[in-house]
């Protein structure tokens, strides 16, 4: 939606019986979503294989009531569940909330997605009641409206693959997030951090083709593809020296050859890249090109520069949302704070919406900061107590942040007036 800086709405306030409302419904239904987290925990589900996880949360939130739109985006496993305005026009505020539920390879949800499904599962089921989901508007939590009669547009988006490949980003291209107010998620860690330090990243890979000679033989016929390829990751450890925070490029060799004694004709490293800022992303990848021809130039091969899946862009963080979320689950007893400066958790698709729409992604910890995610305890930790209590916590913080955004219209207003500050900004 559209919102005019120079037409500022006066602030409106939520009558605390709403989030009380939200509170009970998360409470009712505590043991059904802890059932669901652990039911994903059980049965990990790597990128763009999330079948059952996706048909699981897809039939809860029908069974209570939203309109669920399946394979969207062309991704057999991403939805997308509606909960419209009782008008049915779908009108005022729109609010997705997000639920990633990809598993690490070998290691399941050591990223804690299990949490992160449930608690955007619990969210849209306790807003969506508390709002009035009745066909009357009471607040019987059994039709089609949300809020009571005043608009408003409740989404719950099923995201798959963000441990590779990027649903989100093609969810983003699809279109899926046209007209959205806020984008609203969680993700567990070892930090309880009000909003994410994100990276921009990307995937290359890079080929060198040469021509194959017996080393010994016709030495002189060679044109050796893997000797080229080493020199791209000489030439790259003298770039990662002067490379700003944020940025750095990890490779890792895929093709090498096929026997010791034929010159390797043809021979390929896939690199992971980062930037702090989309921008610096992008200037890394034309660096990793000019080395790459340089190379190619010097040892008389040719090369062969391609992205591998989208590239995730840098978190924008929309400070007003993010703020009444801590706010929210403060009531939880978990106080949010900055991230340390100059740390930087990952990347994630997250960032492709969040440079797009209001989007907040905070960090809260299920374990102590001396652990790390992607690790056996990790994801031991997903399926513990804490956990239990910390996806309870967000489900209802990121309700009663919907709940803000759908009833309060200086919520949305000041939210896109905060992006755009940041957009013109370059942040």
């Amino acid at each position: 939606m559209s919102h005019s800086p120079e037409a500022r709405t006066e602030e409106t306030r939520v009558p605390e019986s709403v989030y009380a409302r939200v509170g009970e419904e998360v409470a009712a239904r505590a043991d059904r979503l802890w059932d669901v987290s652990l039911a994903l925990h059980r049965e990990p589900e790597t990128a763009y294989e999330e079948h059952g996880a996706s048909r699981l949360l897809a039939d809860e939130l029908e069974r209570e009531g939203f309109r669920v739109e399946r394979g969207v985006a062309g991704l057999p496993t991403a939805f997308v569940a509606r909960s419209d305005g009782t008008s049915g026009k779908g009108g005022g505020p729109r609010v997705a909330l997000l639920m990633e539920y990809d598993a690490l390879p070998l290691l399941g949800h050591a990223c804690g997605h299990n949490l992160i499904a449930a608690a955007g599962l619990g969210a849209a089921l306790a807003a969506r009641a508390a709002l009035g989901g009745g066909e009357d508007g009471t607040g019987a939590g059994t039709g089609g409206g949300v809020g009571g009669g005043n608009g408003g547009t409740l989404l719950a988006v099923g995201a798959p693959a963000e441990e590779r490949g990027g649903g989100k980003v093609a969810e983003v291209e699809a279109g899926l997030f046209e007209g959205v107010d806020a984008a609203l998620m969680f993700h567990p860690g070892v930090y309880d951090w009000a909003r994410a330090p994100l990276t921009a990243s990307a995937q290359i890979r890079v080929g060198f083709h040469g021509r194959a000679a017996h080393p010994t033989g016709s030495p002189t016929e060679g044109i050796d593809a893997l000797g080229a390829l080493i020199q791209l990751f000489n030439a790259l450890g003298v770039l990662h020296k002067r490379l700003p925070s944020g940025s750095h490029v990890q490779g890792i060799v895929t093709d090498g050859g096929r026997a010791t004694n034929i010159v390797p004709e043809y021979a390929e490293g896939l690199f992971g890249l980062r930037g702090g800022t989309t921008t610096a992303l992008e200037e890394l990848v034309e660096e990793l090109r000019t080395c790459a021809r340089g190379v190619a130039l010097a040892t008389g091969t040719t090369v062969e520069v391609t992205d591998v899946g989208g590239r995730y862009e840098h978190f924008r963080d929309n400070d007003v949302l993010s703020g009444l979320f801590a706010g929210h689950l403060e009531r939880a007893g978990i106080r949010l704070s900055e991230p340390v400066p100059g740390v930087y958790l990952g990347s994630s698709d997250i960032g492709n919406v969040s440079t797009r729409v209001p989007a907040i992604h905070p960090f809260v910890a299920i374990m102590d900061d001396d652990g790390s995610d992607h690790t056996p305890e990790f994801a031991e930790a997903a399926a513990g107590a804490r956990a239990r209590r910390v996806m309870l916590a967000a489900a209802e913080a990121l309700a009663c942040t919907a709940v803000d955004v759908l009833l309060r219209p200086d919520v949305p207003e000041r939210a896109w007036g905060r992006f755009r500050e940041k957009a013109t900004a370059g942040l």
